[in-house]
């Protein structure tokens, strides 16, 4: 992938699942990798062993990593990690905005306080990061990339998922805004929205026959997403290959968001 090789990236939510397959996907290419954990270094560790693999694997010498503690929902935690991040690598030159969570409950009766909480993660704390990343740009006068993993949920309503399902309604928009804002700075800012994937997160339905096939009927191509193909779109958005690409969403779906009900005549043809 044109343009990787030698940038220093930084991905949120690092750890598992997603946030993890795009960090290994990134060292393939090249890129020096900070990978932010939540509480303790140790959960970071696979991801960093993942990486050094893939690099040997690959024979790239001289890719770094580094790990970076931060509560993305915390401010000051965030401004620590970008001033770690940047001191260990000597710069940033793409931002994942990764870390996410959900809770699910009946929307009705949804405690505020859960709301808040994946509101705060999943839209704010990409606020605070997205924040740090373009002044971080905007200070060293160099180009910058943005990636939002936002998801499907930002268009297909997800009931029992309330906080959720705006959280990523939010991102949509944020995505948008903040491409429009800074496009002619040389930033771009683009999101991936993964459909049903095969990650940690989601292992109640796909280690459950019956539920994993109710959620293929849903998917027209039959199958779940890997983590790693969400990877590979968002290394395609951050390389120069997508150089004239900005304020996109890059739906990485099986074609879920193709309303696949309609797949049969509903007409009165």
């Amino acid at each position: 992938m044109r343009g990787l090789k030698g940038k220093n990236i930084l991905v949120t939510g690092g750890t598992s699942g997603i946030g993890q397959a795009i960090a290994v996907r990134f060292s393939e290419y090249g890129a020096n990798i900070a990978i932010n954990y939540l509480k303790q270094p140790e959960e970071a560790a696979e991801t960093e062993q993942q990486i050094r693999d893939c690099v040997k694997k690959v024979n790239r010498q001289g890719v770094r990593d580094v790990l970076v503690q931060a509560d993305v929902a915390r401010p000051e935690e965030v401004a620590a990690m970008f001033a770690t991040a940047v001191d260990s690598l000597g710069g940033i030159d793409v931002l994942i905005n990764n870390a996410g969570i959900q809770i699910s409950e009946n929307s009705d009766a949804a405690a505020p306080e859960n709301i808040a909480a994946v509101l705060d993660v999943n839209l704010k704390g990409a606020v605070y990061c997205a924040q740090a990343a373009i002044r971080h740009f905007l200070d060293t006068g160099k180009p910058g990339v943005i990636i939002n993993i936002s998801s499907v949920h930002q268009v297909i309503p997800k009931p029992r998922y309330l906080g959720y399902s705006m959280s990523k309604g939010g991102m949509q928009n944020l995505t948008r805004t903040l491409a429009l804002e800074f496009a002619d700075r040389g930033i771009r800012v683009n999101a991936v929205a993964p459909g049903a994937t095969i990650t940690p997160i989601n292992r109640a339905w796909v280690d459950d026959p019956e539920k994993r096939d109710q959620v293929l009927t849903h998917i027209p191509m039959g199958r779940a997403g890997e983590a790693d193909e969400m990877g590979a779109a968002a290394a395609f958005l951050a390389s120069d290959d997508a150089a004239y690409i900005t304020g996109q969403t890059l739906y990485v779906d099986g074609g879920l968001t193709l309303y696949p009900d309609f797949r049969s005549p509903w007409s009165s043809e």
